[in-house]
C-alpha cells in the first residue's frame, strides 16, 4: 500500500477510537457508579480525571459580599459600557446603556488607555466579578 494512504487510514483509525473512548467513557462511569452503589470504592469525577491527566485546574476565588468590591485585578467577568455620572475617589459610578448604575472600582492595577476619566465621558471596561476594573478606556 501507498505510505500516503496508509497515513491517512491510521489517522482515520485514531480519529475514530479517540471518538468511541469519549463516548463510551462517561456511560461505562454511569455503570460503575450504579454499580459501585454497594461497594466501598471511591468513583472519580470527571474533574478530578481531567485534573489528574491535563495537570492542575485553576482555581477562582469566591465571589465578594454584596457591597464588597475586589481591590486588585483578577479574572475578567464582563464588559460593561456606559457614561461615568460620579466620581468618588477610586469608585466610578456608571450608567450602561439600559439605565442602570453600576459601581466600577479603577485602582492602580487598572490599564488605563486614552487617559483619566471625569463625569460625563463615555466609557468601556472590563470588570471582574467583584467590579475592579482591570482596563477603562
Amino acid at each position: 500500500m501507498n505510505t500516503t494512504l496508509q497515513h491517512s487510514i491510521l489517522t482515520i483509525a485514531t480519529a475514530v477510537l479517540t471518538t468511541v473512548a469519549f463516548v463510551a467513557t462517561p456511560v461505562s462511569a454511569k455503570d460503575r457508579e450504579k454499580a459501585g452503589k454497594h461497594s466501598n470504592r471511591a468513583t472519580t469525577t470527571s474533574a478530578a480525571a481531567a485534573a489528574s491527566l491535563l495537570g492542575s485546574i485553576p482555581e477562582q476565588s469566591p465571589a465578594p459580599k454584596p457591597g464588597q468590591h475586589d481591590s486588585k485585578p483578577g479574572v475578567a467577568w464582563k464588559t460593561v459600557g456606559g457614561t461615568v455620572k460620579e466620581i468618588h475617589g477610586e469608585t466610578y459610578t456608571v450608567e450602561d446603556y439600559d439605565g442602570r448604575q453600576m459601581k466600577v472600582h479603577v485602582g492602580q492595577g487598572t490599564k488605563r488607555l486614552r487617559g483619566n476619566k471625569k463625569v460625563g465621558d463615555t466609557i468601556r471596561a472590563e470588570i471582574t466579578h467583584g467590579g475592579f476594573a482591570n482596563s477603562i478606556q
